[in-house]
C-alpha cells in the first residue's frame, strides 16, 4: 500500500486512520450497536452514512468505508457558510433522523452517551462541521457514529445549529454572527428541517442543555484522566460552551418564528 493509500487523523478525540477505502478506528463497548445501526441506515436507504465493516478479531478496531469528499471542520470553511449548505444540512438530518424511527432497539445496546426520553429517534450526538463530508460544496453525509444515541429529534437539532449557523456568542477571537443574520440562519435551518411552532419555542432552551450536557461529560472524562477532554478543559472549551449557552437563551427565545427568514 502506497503512502498515498494510507492517511492518519489526529485531530480529534481518537486517531483514526484510513487505509484505501477502509477507515480504522479503536473500538469501545458501543462499537457494535453503532455498526448495527449503520447497517440499519443502509437497508432504509439512507446513503449519507458510511458503510460498516464490522469490528476486527480482537475487537480492538472499528472498521467503516471511506467517504470521499470533504469535512467542514468549522464554520471558516467556505462550503459551510452559504445559505444552501446549511438548509441541505437540516434535511440530510432530517433524513437520517427519520430512518431511525423503526430502528429495532435491543435490551443489550450500548450506547457512548446516555439515552434521553422521549426517545424518538437515534440522534448522531455529534453532527457538527467537523463529522460532516461535504460534496459539490454541500452535506451529503455524517460521519463518527460513536457518540448515537436514543434522544429526542431536539437533542440533535440543537447541537447541529449550533455549529452550522453558528450560534456563537459574540467574541473577539471568534467567528461570530450579527444577531439579525444568526437569527435569519437559524430560522433557515428550522424551516429546513420541518421543525414546529412548539419545537421552535423550545430550541434556544434545548440548545442550552445540550450545551451545559458536553460540559458535565468533557468534565467529567477530563476528570477520569482522558487527555485530550483534559486539554479542551485546559484551553477553555467548556467556559466557551457555558457562555453560549446562556447567551442563546437570552438572545433567542421567542424569536425563531416561521415564516420567511429575511
Amino acid at each position: 500500500m502506497s503512502l498515498e493509500d494510507r492517511e492518519v487523523f489526529l485531530g480529534g478525540v481518537n486517531p483514526v486512520v484510513r487505509e484505501g477505502d477502509v477507515v480504522r478506528r479503536p473500538a469501545g463497548e458501543w462499537s457494535p450497536t453503532v455498526q448495527r445501526l449503520l447497517a440499519h441506515l443502509r437497508r432504509a436507504g439512507f446513503a449519507g452514512a458510511p458503510r460498516p465493516y464490522g469490528i476486527s478479531g480482537d475487537g480492538t478496531e472499528e472498521r467503516v468505508a471511506f467517504l470521499p469528499g470533504e469535512v467542514g471542520h468549522d464554520f471558516g470553511a467556505p462550503q459551510v457558510r452559504s445559505d444552501a449548505s446549511l438548509t441541505a444540512m437540516a434535511r440530510l438530518l432530517r433524513a437520517f433522523h427519520d430512518a431511525t424511527q423503526d430502528f429495532p432497539r435491543h435490551p443489550d445496546d450500548v450506547w457512548q452517551l446516555p439515552p434521553r426520553e422521549p426517545a424518538e429517534v437515534i440522534c448522531h450526538g455529534d453532527a457538527a462541521t467537523y463529522n460532516t463530508v461535504f460534496a459539490g460544496g454541500l452535506p451529503v453525509a455524517l460521519i463518527d457514529f460513536d457518540t448515537a444515541h436514543p434522544a429526542p429529534r431536539l437533542w440533535d437539532v440543537a447541537y447541529t445549529a449550533y455549529r452550522f449557523v453558528p450560534l456563537y456568542a459574540p467574541d473577539e477571537e471568534a467567528l461570530t454572527l450579527p444577531v439579525p443574520e444568526a437569527l435569519r440562519r437559524l430560522r433557515l435551518f428550522a424551516d429546513a428541517y420541518g421543525l414546529s411552532g412548539a419545537e421552535r419555542a423550545e430550541l434556544p432552551a434545548v440548545t442550552a442543555e445540550r450545551l451545559r450536557a458536553l460540559v458535565d461529560w468533557m468534565h467529567a472524562h477530563a476528570a477520569a484522566g482522558h487527555p485530550a477532554f483534559a486539554r479542551h478543559v485546559s484551553e477553555g472549551h467548556d467556559r466557551r460552551y457555558l457562555t453560549d449557552a446562556r447567551w442563546i437563551e437570552e438572545t433567542f427565545t421567542g424569536r425563531i418564528v416561521p415564516g420567511p427568514a429575511t
